[in-house]
């Protein structure tokens, strides 16, 4: 009797190996570029909300008060029909500056509203209205001006560096620098801004010059203005 073969099961070949997925470089590139983007708008934002320290300036009861008996001499003289100069130093501005400006006070509640853009009319205008600090420094023909604002419950500050002057009989500024925050401003930009605030209708009478003002400028480090 013929004895039979079991089947065998047929011999199993060794499967491919795994091939690793593959990430092509377009997509690691999109990847790195999304990231960069958000860390750049993540350094931007803490730049802009940190608010510098203010400039070293000095602010005296006496100091306000030789600055009252300078103006109020000089006004003597133009209502005598006599041309004079005011010069105040930057003791003698700031303490006239702290005792005359209306300040406003720090806000309890954050108010809403705003996104990120170009800012409004609006926006200016709370700026304007929010001013809890202001400092000026004079070097030479330049002037630094810091401000502290409130913008929708956040407190910013504002760094501004140019020249003051008089054209037309209105008041003139050429921005050389400025930051928000630690955030520095791009020259064109600057100057777009200051441009565009300068010739606006609602704020071209607000920089009319009082009709006896014949210049105004930083000299020497002191604030010059000439009544004709």
């Amino acid at each position: 009797m013929a004895q039979t073969v079991p089947n065998l099961p047929p011999i199993l070949e060794p499967l491919p190996p795994l091939e690793e997925p593959r990430v092509s470089v377009f997509r690691w590139v999109l990847r790195i570029v999304r990231w960069s983007t958000y860390l750049a708008t993540l350094v931007t934002l803490i730049l802009l909300l940190h608010k510098t320290s203010p400039p070293a300036v000095l602010s005296t009861p006496q100091a306000a008060a030789a600055a009252e008996q300078k103006v109020s001499e000089v006004q003597q003289s133009v209502l005598q029909g006599q041309p004079a100069t005011l010069r105040l130093d930057e003791t003698e501005l700031n303490s006239y500056l702290a005792s005359h400006l209306d300040l406003a006070a720090p806000t309890a509640t954050p108010e809403q509203g705003g996104g990120a853009g170009a800012p409004t009319d609006a926006d200016v205008e709370q700026v304007r209205s929010s001013v809890r600090d202001v400092k000026v420094q004079m070097e030479g023909d330049q002037v630094h001006a810091y401000l502290v604002f409130d913008l929708h419950g956040k407190e910013m500050s504002l760094d501004l560096v140019g020249r003051l002057g008089a054209a037309d009989g209105y008041l003139k500024f050429e921005p050389v620098s400025g930051h928000i925050g630690s955030l520095p401003i791009p020259q064109s930009a600057l100057e777009s801004a200051v441009k565009q605030l300068m010739e606006s209708p609602v704020n071209r009478e607000k920089l009319r010059l009082p009709a006896d003002v014949s210049d105004l400028r930083i000299e020497n480090g002191e604030l010059v203005t000439t009544y004709h």
